[in-house]
This record gives C-alpha cells, sequence and structure tokens, in this order.
C-alpha cells in the first residue's frame, strides 16, 4: 500500500503561514503563576528580537543553539526562534543533573545555551567552555559572553528593532529561513547520562512527517482549540504533540509552569477544557488507582457491577465522571511513551471511554503507529502511521515475537558524532531496530510485549517480559512503581510503596515487606512457575526516570 506523501517541503513555511493567519489569536499561555498569555503578533515579534540577537552573535545556520529550562512562553520563544532562524536546536531535559546539563551542552557543540534561571544556579560558564553567550529565558539578558560585544548588542537590540520597525513589525516583515527536508534540525538526547547519553538526529522532514501526521489524525484540534501541555518540551512526544503542531496550525497551548500534580493538572483541565489530550501511563494509572480503585473495591459496586443492565448504568456514571475531570470537550486522550497497564486498560476500555494508545521513539521524531480509539484492539498501539512501514523480525509475525523495526519519513539521521551506535541501529536492508519485541496480526495492528533489552532469560530458556509483572504489582494496594530483575538465576520484585497512602491508612513502615510480600505471593498463583517472584525488596526513593518518564533500567539491573 502507498504511503500518503508530505503536502509540504518546509516547517517554517507552515509556522510563517501560520504566524500571519493567526496573528490576532491567543497562541501561549503560562497557566497561573506568573501567568503571561502571548498573541501569534507577540510571539513573531519576541522571535524576531532574539534573530537579531543571534545576528549580533554570529550565529550561522546549522549552528548549535541548546535550550534547558521548564516548559514555559519564552522556552517555546527560543525554541521556535532556533529552527526559523536556521540554526539547530538542542533541547534538554531541566530534570537532568547539573553535570549531565554541562556535559550535553559541550557534546552537542552548542554557541549559544538558552537556560531557566533555576536549572542556572547549579551550572558554570567554565564547565562550558565553547559556549560563547548563555542566555537567560526570563527575559532573554546574557547570563554569560565570551565577548563583550555580545553583552553590549543584547543591551542596544530593542533600540535596534524600533529603528528597523519604527511601526513594531507586521504581517508583511515575517520571513523565516526555508528548511531543506534532509537538513538537521535538532538534536534530542535518550539520556541525561555521560556513558549512555545518544544525541537522535532528527531531520525537518521528520518534523514535518509528524506535524502532518497530527493534522491528519486530529483535524479538529486548530485554531481556537486549547492543549494543556503537562509533558516536557524537552521530549519529542510533548514537543512535537503538546507545542509544535499546535503552533502551526493556530491552537492554544497553555503550560503548566509547575510540578504538574494531580491537583493542578485536574484545575488546569477544568480551566483550558483541551481538544486533546496528551498524556502518559502514569497519568492515567494514578487517577485511577486514586479515584477508581476505591471505588470499584466498594462490595456494594462490586455486585452492581456484575448485574446485567445495572452494570451499564454504573460504567455510564463513572464515563461520564472521567469526561468531566479531563475538561469535558476532549477529542480523544493519546496514551503513549511506556506500557499501559493491563489491568486498567480493559476497565476504560470497556465504559468506552475515548482514549487510545500510540507507539513512538525518540528515533522516530516520535511517532511510529497509531489508530483512533474506536477502532484499536485492546493492548495494541495501532497500525503504522503515515509515511512509516512496520515489520516484525520473526517467522510467524502475528504469534512469535519479533524485534519490531521501522522504516519512513520520521526516521532518524542518525546519531550526533557516533557513527557505530548508528550503523549498530540499522539492518543491512536499511530499517531502524527499535529494540522492542512485538508482534503483528494480519490486519496491521501492532502489540507491544516487551523492550528486547529487558527480556529475561527463563531458567529452561523461557523468555519473560518484566513489563507484564510489573504491571500486575503496580496495581496491588500500597505499591507506587515496581521494577522485576534477575538476581542469582531467581525473579527479584523492587518496589517503591506508596508510603503517602499506607500512613493514611495507619500502616506504618515497618510491616511493609510482609505486606508487599504476601500480596506478591497471590499475583505469583496466577503465573506460570518460570516467571514467578522469589522474593521482594523495598525501595525507599522513587526509581530514576529518562524523560519520557520510564524507569532507567540500566541502573538497577545488577
Amino acid at each position: 500500500m502507498s504511503q500518503p506523501i508530505l503536502k509540504t517541503s518546509s516547517l517554517n513555511a507552515l509556522l510563517e503561514a501560520s504566524f500571519k493567519k493567526y496573528w490576532d489569536f491567543q497562541a501561549l499561555t503560562n497557566f497561573k503563576g506568573e501567568s503571561e498569555t502571548l498573541y501569534y503578533r507577540d510571539m513573531a515579534r519576541r522571535i524576531k528580537m532574539v534573530h537579531l540577537v543571534f545576528e549580533r552573535c554570529g550565529l550561522k545556520h546549522g549552528d548549535k543553539v541548546a535550550l534547558c529550562g521548564r516548559n514555559q512562553n519564552n522556552w517555546a520563544v527560543a525554541f521556535l526562534a532556533t529552527i526559523t532562524y536556521g540554526a539547530v536546536i538542542v533541547p534538554i531535559l531541566h530534570e537532568f543533573k547539573p553535570g549531565n546539563i554541562q556535559h550535553l551542552v559541550n557534546h552537542s557543540d552548542a554557541r549559544i545555551f538558552f537556560v531557566g534561571e533555576q536549572v542556572w544556579e547549579g551550572l558554570s560558564e567554565v564547565e562550558m567552555p565553547n559556549v560563547e553567550a548563555i542566555i537567560g529565558l526570563q527575559d532573554f539578558d546574557i547570563l554569560y559572553s565570551a565577548d563583550e560585544e555580545i553583552h553590549f548588542a543584547r543591551e542596544k537590540i530593542e533600540a535596534l528593532y524600533k529603528e528597523l520597525y519604527p511601526n513594531d513589525l507586521s504581517i508583511e516583515d515575517v520571513k523565516y529561513y526555508r528548511d531543506k527536508p534532509d537538513e538537521l534540525a535538532l538534536i534530542n538526547y535518550t539520556s541525561g547520562t555521560t556513558g549512555f547519553s545518544k544525541g537522535v538526529m532528527l531531520s525537518y522532514r521528520c518534523l514535518i512527517s509528524n506535524v502532518m501526521f497530527a493534522e491528519e489524525v486530529l483535524p479538529t484540534v486548530g485554531n481556537g482549540a486549547s492543549v494543556v501541555s503537562l509533558l516536557p518540551s524537552a521530549h519529542m512526544y510533548g514537543l512535537m504533540f503538546e507545542l509544535l503542531y499546535e503552533m502551526t496550525n493556530g491552537a492554544h497551548v497553555y503550560f503548566l509552569t509547575r510540578t504538574p500534580s494531580p491537583k493542578v493538572i485536574a484545575e488546569a483541565f477544568a480551566t483550558v477544557k483541551p481538544k486533546v489530550i496528551i498524556a502518559v501511563p502514569m497519568i492515567i494509572e494514578k487517577i485511577y488507582k486514586q479515584k477508581l480503585l476505591p471505588l470499584l473495591k466498594r462490595p456494594s459496586i462490586k455486585v452492581m457491577l456484575r448485574m446485567p443492565f445495572i452494570d451499564q448504568k454504573i460504567k455510564k456514571r463513572i464515563h461520564d465522571e472521567l469526561v468531566k475531570a479531563f475538561g469535558g470537550e476532549f477529542v480523544e486522550i493519546i496514551i503513549g511513551g511506556a506500557a499501559f497497564n493491563h489491568e486498567v486498560e480493559p476497565f476504560l476500555k470497556s465504559l468506552n471511554l475515548a482514549f487510545t494508545v500510540g507507539y513512538g521513539m525518540t528515533e522516530c521524531g516520535p511517532i511510529i503507529s497509531y489508530s483512533p480509539w474506536f477502532m484499536r484492539p485492546l493492548f495494541s498501539c495501532g497500525k503504522a502511521a503515515p509515511r512509516m512501514s512496520i515489520r516484525i523480525d520473526s517467522p510467524r509475525p502475528a504469534t512469535i515475537p519479533g524485534e519490531i523495526q521501522v522504516k519512513g519519513d520520521n526516521v532518524m539521521l542518525g546519531y550526533y558524532k557516533n557513527p557505530e551506535a548508528t550503523a549498530e541501529t540499522m539492518t543491512e536492508d536499511g530499517w531502524l531496530k527499535t529494540g522492542d519485541m512485538g508482534t503483528m496480526d494480519k490486519k496491521g495492528f501492532l502489540f507491544i510485549k516487551g523492550r528486547s533489552k529487558n527480556m529475561i532469560l527463563g531458567p529452561n530458556g523461557q523468555n519473560i517480559y518484566p513489563e507484564e509483572i510489573e504491571s500486575s504489582i503496580n496495581n496491588m494496594s500500597y505499591v507506587s512503581e515496581s521494577l522485576v530483575i534477575m538476581e542469582e538465576g531467581q525473579l527479584v520484585a523492587l518496589v517503591y510503596p506508596d508510603f503517602e497512602k499506607a500512613a493514611a491508612d495507619g500502616l506504618p513502615d515497618t510491616a511493609m515487606k510482609a505486606t508487599m510480600e504476601s500480596m506478591v505471593a497471590q499475583i505469583n498463583m496466577e503465573l506460570p512457575k518460570y516467571c514467578q517472584i522469589s522474593r521482594v525488596k523495598i525501595v525507599p526513593e522513587e526509581f530514576e526516570k529518562t524523560p519520557k518518564r520510564s524507569i532507567k533500567r540500566f541502573l538497577y539491573n545488577g
């Protein structure tokens, strides 16, 4: 089957047309905190100011610009200013440790570094010797420059701007660099850890293809639609579908400038009433465990859910309450970034809730597969996205799991300054090896079984996918998150408890291990012998996460 072709060859042309068309519409809002709203015209003017700074810094097309800070309006301005100038943007997660941030700035060869105030407090320009200018995101002040001329130029930028545009920047003055499809647009690091970080090089073709995908599957999220940005914009999932796509079609993005706690998220949904919700499984699973599970455990509800007709009324009521909690106007909830819990998903599907599960990775910027909520089978993550192809490296792809391999416009150019890793990731015939295991039915629906690197080989050669066991453990009372590893030939469950809930229920910390062991024993009764948990270890702190909020397994395996 032929794949749809791109409707445009330039991402910056899309952005330029959008800014002109939606000049007098709202574009960006810092939700709560230091509340601020920028119209598309305001954004275009700030971008022009940044372009003038770039010119004074001698920045050339293709030069690298690093960006690190919390989600906020000026983060978006810095990002858009860089790509519309023709420089290469390097977004870095602000939650990385200071030493790791400095390592990534250096590794990327960034000449300019935009940084948030809180991040800058832990950094030093001495550790980033090749950076020529460090610019604060608060008001674009120069925090450091290798050349005093840059400081001087920044002070004169406003005067220069007024001289160039005495009546302020007009629609006709908006003209952006015309990018080419195979040109490098962005470098996104898969990890902040020195020994594991790989800089994924994404072309403009990849970014345009992802933007076109969003337009094709969510045409209602256009001008006048609102979106809440829950995920870090430095990660491709949040960047592409909570910011960049919206900026090409006149939508209005609300940034949660504070930590997205359940209370803050609920308030944002109620106020903004988003048209689409982009989420990682953790957010949905927390709502399930905190709001729904206590209700479902009530004896009266259990009885009613087993009664014909009444069960449908109960489920309809739960459905309506959930829709209301998400703002009431969303077209679809799109879940991605990690495996979805195998107990939560069937229940939400039984409610007929408009949610779907997609699949992607940074190396595809990010989308690989998707299907709308009313078409996707249970536990599937959809079919190959437009302009992408998927194959399973297995003799029988429908029944025997094999590595998922992909090809298409979304695939990366390679890893920055790491040709060896690039070569290892590609097959001889040009397919990207995802490292994920899966099956694909005859209709083309993809089913993820786990990471091939995470797969544990059982005592008699059985394939054990730890994510499936963790899914059951995570549904236990007082479990916040878990990790299943192999130690001395036996499976061990590392568990980070929900200490807050345990304290509220009067369960002392000293009783936590025995409680967990009792619950895991019940899970073992339903598991094959070769993948039963031998013992439980309580971990005192939350597991360290990647940008997409999945656990960094390599830190805990041996």
